[in-house]
């Protein structure tokens, strides 16, 4: 008897499969045997320099149909006419490369069922034949990896604009998907859990400015430069993303700062962050260089309210609908927290993986939420859309997790 057409189109299929599965393995496997990239700040790749160009396929989801944005974030539902900044795509300079976002509706991440279906059959082959040629950002695939497992942001609003865009992708390749979110405002110290029950994958948001404590004493709000005890949340963590710095500049938030048996009214900033980040440090390495928590720390995000960074004094990022498109083409100044981040990181016992987000931030003037914020006043010339560039520190993110950046 003649074997059924269906059959055969199974067996190639489940060859494939292996073959990919194989090669995910391998890629997962690399990372854990401690070739964790950039834990030090050094790398034979650096994917963190290149250029962006332009992809039709992007965004890479609709942020109308993903419940998590919120209104801040959402520069479409807030108005936002124009959307050639959804359309690009960081490309790090030869040879590496990072994975492409793939939610294909035939995907076998999903169920393999759909692949028998007629309308299936293509699209199944050539996703394969992509899986071959290329590594991609698979969301249902990264559910899995966390199955019952915690991941953790910890830090100020930039880290939200990341913790939100992760669970937009995770819904668009999940979009039937259990999810329940929760929030918290236990002592004046806010957080977010989203859960996505069907894997059992928890994403938690927790507030943290400063990622040093600020304690209430009788003679007002004291910054404590020495102390970690909101900490004591974070533990148990199975993934953890730090982010801090935006807030160091600002006193609206504390009257005095601590720094071991000395309290002032104020001290200088930049020192200030140092000593903060130092703590921090300390606190990683007393609680996590045991365990097996994966820890990042987001770099650097830029604001663009400033033109002669970009060659045009007296603009801010109002009306801007285009990256930069070199190098060259950015003159701002380093930010001081760069050099101390890297030092305190790469003395650290616990590595720490640096998400190296400044340089391709800092080409996207395009990309901030301006007044489409939903908000009446003002520009926001330091937050970002979502969906937009913090898909992009997403899929380095994901690149890290899977050591997708070690094979060149």
């Amino acid at each position: 008897m003649r074997p059924r057409r269906g059959t055969l189109f199974a067996a190639v299929v489940a060859v494939l499969l292996a073959a990919c599965n194989a090669r995910a393995a391998k890629t997962t496997t690399s990372l854990k045997h401690g070739q964790q990239r950039r834990a030090a700040g050094s790398s034979s790749c650096d994917v963190f320099t290149g250029n962006w160009v332009a992809d039709s396929s992007y965004p890479l989801y609709d942020s109308s149909r993903c419940p998590f944005v919120r209104k801040e974030f959402d520069c479409r539902k807030s108005g936002r006419p124009d959307a050639a900044y959804l359309k690009y795509r960081w490309r790090p300079n030869p040879p590496c490369s990072l994975p492409r976002f793939c939610s294909a509706c035939c995907s076998p991440a999903t169920t393999m069922p759909m692949f028998w279906r007629p309308a299936c059959l293509l699209p199944g082959v050539i996703w394969f034949a992509a899986c071959m040629r290329s590594y991609r950002f698979d969301g249902l695939a990264l559910l899995r990896m966390w199955r019952r497992k915690k991941v953790v942001f910890v830090g100020d609003s930039l880290v939200v604009n990341q913790y939100e865009s992760l669970l937009c992708m995770l819904h668009a390749a999940a979009p039937g998907a259990r999810t329940t979110a929760s929030w918290s405002s236990e002592n004046e110290s806010p957080s977010i859990t989203v859960r996505f029950e069907d894997y059992s994958v928890t994403l938690i948001y927790y507030l943290s400015h400063y990622l040093v404590d600020i304690v209430n004493e009788k003679t007002g709000r004291i910054l404590k430069l020495d102390a970690v005890n909101e900490g004591r949340k974070w533990r148990g963590a199975d993934v953890l993303i730090f982010g801090s710095w935006r807030w160091w500049g600002s006193k609206t938030s504390w009257d005095y700062v601590q720094d071991g048996n000395t309290t002032v009214p104020d001290m200088d900033r930049t020192q200030a962050f140092s000593k903060g980040l130092q703590t921090w440090a300390r606190w990683v390495d007393a609680n996590l260089v045991q365990s097996s928590t994966k820890v990042f720390f987001q770099g650097f995000s830029p604001s663009h309210r400033y033109g002669q960074e970009w060659g045009t004094p007296g603009k801010t990022c109002m009306g801007e609908t285009r990256p930069l498109n070199n190098t060259a083409a950015y003159h701002g100044q380093l930010n001081p927290q760069d050099s101390i981040v890297r030092r305190i990181l790469a003395g650290m016992a616990k590595p720490v993986y640096l998400l190296d987000i400044t340089f391709m931030s800092q080409l996207r003037k395009d990309g901030h939420t301006t007044k489409y914020n939903g908000n009446s006043n003002g520009a926001d010339c330091t937050h970002w859309c979502v969906a937009g560039l913090p898909d992009t520190w997403n899929i380095v993110l994901y690149a890290a997790l899977t050591g997708h950046q070690l094979r060149y």
